[in-house]
């Protein structure tokens, strides 16, 4: 079976077959950096990650380009509110970004192009639409014109007439029809501008994602993702104004994920319930909450509450306990030949099957974590039941693990055995010293202090080994 997406555009499931042999040009909607990113940006910046991931581990060469907005009317707003430029407030922001979604374990996209700096190709694509009759100036603002545009509402399903019905629209005498949407707004007192043919002003919001991505990915993409929200009018405005520019299709798979909820309600501000990844990361493990992302369809809703979180939490605990009991076989038990190797490395080659399966079918992620814990129960069977370890069967579920989470990131980090782990060894260390001196006292006192942070330690003939209370 090969690569299969759910296309927004056709509302169908189709083979994944991009437009150059062996690449795939992916662009992602990222964030407007006024502020932290909040928990439900967290599910498309962490999914697509994922999705950007498994390509590469299906052997394409992937151009990944997610945008920065770093000028747009709640920028100009903050920065006026704390006296400093919008170009301060979006380098502040930008490397807060860079924070969490390092701490969520979300790749650096090859490209990460901001809207401020590429004001030439977007200043060349507005006046291409103009050249072609498909946008219009006024009073030094330049509007799209939907009704030139026969496909528009191609993306959300719906004839112009009905997208009215259902907008929220902002209604200026300067528009020919209220869907038209800016591509160019004429400059305000206390705002940054640029000069344009149409006079001083800056890009709307639609636009600066149509030109950047041109300019990495060309004129037709592979894949564009985002959030359901974004279906409109960004995306179907991104499809109308790229498309009447070039006269191609703008993208070939349009992919976008489920809502995140905040304990069954739609995240909003008025409820009290609205909160950032930074937030939520002070709270709960970077790892539990990319867990937790992964742990539905990306296509589903999914409901963010504390009891979801413990209930992550736990499962990563599951995840960590056998991957360190799996490296501490490797590295201290008894092996031999036991003539089981053959037997768990076929087991372990069936389980990597399973996954490709299931994430060629619609890039399922939940059915990718089933996979990963059904080797979790096969390693922590065998060693159990085992005394004599077989250094082939060993070797097998550590290589099914590691290429299992070149995908989906979700095993503790192996290269310096980061900050928490290195103290749990210094601790360790240091109640075996006090045990060899027969300081029985702070031997204790060391044990319980780690179990207080739920580390069990286990005494064996080869040595003190730890793992997480599950």
């Amino acid at each position: 079976m090969s690569l299969v997406l759910y296309n927004d555009l056709t509302r169908t499931k189709e083979p994944f077959v991009p437009l150059r042999e062996g690449h795939v040009g992916f662009y992602s909607c990222g964030p407007t950096v006024y502020d932290y990113f909040h928990i439900g940006n967290a599910r498309p910046f962490i999914v697509f990650d994922v999705l950007r991931r498994y390509l590469e581990f299906s052997g394409y060469r992937v151009t990944f380009v997610q945008n920065f907005t770093d000028i747009e009317d709640k920028m100009i707003a903050r920065a006026n509110r704390e006296g400093i430029t919008v170009r301060q407030l979006a380098d502040r922001f930008i490397a807060e970004y860079y924070k969490d979604a390092d701490a969520l374990g979300v790749k650096r996209a090859t490209h990460n192009p901001l809207a401020t700096e590429h004001m030439d190709e977007i200043i060349e694509l507005v006046s291409t639409l103009i050249k072609k009759g498909h946008a219009y100036e006024s009073e030094g603002d330049v509007y799209f014109d939907v009704k030139s545009f026969s496909k528009y509402g191609a993306l959300s399903k719906q004839t112009i007439d009905e997208l009215q019905a259902g907008a929220r629209i902002d209604v200026t005498e300067n528009k020919r029809h209220p869907l038209d949407f800016a591509l160019w707004k004429a400059a305000k007192e206390g705002e940054p501008h640029w000069t344009s043919p149409w006079g001083e002003g800056r890009p709307g919001w639609h636009i600066e994602c149509s030109a950047m991505a041109m300019k990495y990915l060309g004129e037709t993409l592979d894949i564009h993702s985002g959030g359901t929200d974004l279906t409109f009018p960004h995306h179907e405005n991104e499809i109308a104004q790229t498309e009447a520019a070039t006269g191609k299709p703008f993208v070939k798979y349009w992919i976008h994920n489920g809502y995140l909820l905040i304990d069954k309600e739609k995240m909003s501000k008025s409820l009290g319930n609205f909160l950032t990844a930074r937030a939520a990361l002070e709270q709960f493990p970077a790892r539990a909450i990319r867990f937790f992302m992964l742990s539905a369809h990306y296509r589903s809703p999914i409901n963010f509450s504390e009891d979801s979180l413990h209930q992550a939490r736990a499962a990563m605990d599951r995840l960590d306990n056998c991957w360190s009991d799996l490296r501490y076989a490797i590295d201290s038990r008894k092996k031999g030949e036991t003539g089981e190797g053959k037997e768990l490395s076929a087991r372990f080659a069936d389980l990597e099957k399973k996954f490709r399966a299931v994430m060629d079918d619609d890039f399922n992620t939940a059915g990718a974590m089933g996979v990963i814990f059904d080797g979790v129960k096969i390693i922590n069977t065998y060693l159990k039941e085992n005394e004599i370890l077989d250094m082939e069967a060993l070797r097998s579920a550590e290589n099914f693990f590691v290429k299992i989470d070149s995908v989906m990131g979700l095993l503790p980090a192996e290269a310096d055995g980061g900050d928490e782990e290195q103290e749990i060894e210094k601790l360790i260390a240091e109640r075996n010293e006090a045990r060899k001196n027969r300081d029985f006292g702070r031997s204790d006192e060391i044990r319980d202090d780690l179990a207080a942070r739920g580390i069990i330690l286990e005494d064996t003939p080869d040595g003190t080994k730890w793992k997480k209370k599950a």
